[in-house]
């Protein structure tokens, strides 16, 4: 259901030039008539906006039943910053955040992971952008079970493009949930975005593309 506030989230996405809509290919090959481009937020307030969406998902759907928020390099540094800073200022949820670095550090303080030093026991959740193909979150988890025995429970996203992963028949959404029992939050999905266009008359021209898109790449269960 394509509620208020997942309007006003595709609309936000769409301001920020991070929802465009066109004839694009996605790193996987596959063609698509919709691509989100989180990197293109650049502003203070597209910042302070884009965690207060986040927040409020978390706090709906965790509250302050966590420790602290992950967020993977490098489009999640910024998203686990400002959804941390959102928590606190509008939620009252103040809880540590860190991420990792690329490349670990070899001088000073060392290491690879910034910020809060997870502990034996750590309920952490991801702050990410999107879910295609799932490598992301494969690369992630190795990075987190080294830091300590943590357990992660729950997954942070814009979009959920509901695409197939790596079973056919399951979206890559479906197979982290499988994979490593953690819970994926999306604050749109395609079909939130579909349902969007099909109510903007100006948008008539995309929905045989998106159908066409969706049948052939979407798992929607």
């Amino acid at each position: 259901m394509l509620t208020p506030e997942k309007k006003a989230f595709i609309e936000f996405m769409m301001g920020a030039d991070v929802l465009r809509f066109g004839d694009f290919t996605t790193k996987s090959g596959r063609k698509t008539p919709y691509f989100v481009n989180t990197g293109n937020y650049k502003t203070g307030m597209q910042n302070a906006r884009l965690g207060a969406f986040y927040a409020a998902l978390v706090k709906e759907t965790v509250g302050d039943g966590f420790d602290a928020m992950f967020g993977p390099a490098y489009k999640g540094i910024p998203l686990a910053t400002s959804v941390a800073g959102a928590l606190a200022r509008e939620h009252g949820i103040d809880k540590p955040f860190f991420f990792n670095r690329k490349e670990a550090k070899d001088h000073g303080e060392g290491g690879n992971i910034v910020g809060y030093q997870p502990v034996d026991g750590d309920r952490i959740i991801i702050i990410e952008d999107v879910i295609t193909a799932g490598t992301a979150i494969r690369e992630t988890m190795p990075i987190l079970r080294a830091c300590a025995d943590v357990k992660v429970t729950d997954m942070f996203i814009s979009v959920d493009r509901c695409e197939v992963g790596q079973t056919p028949g399951k979206t890559a959404v479906m197979e982290v949930g499988e994979s490593f029992g953690i819970r994926v939050h999306a604050l749109v999905t395609v079909r939130d975005i579909r349902a969007y266009l099909a109510d903007k008359a100006d948008y008539a021209h995309l929905l045989p593309l998106m159908d066409a898109y969706m049948a052939q790449y979407c798992v929607l269960a």
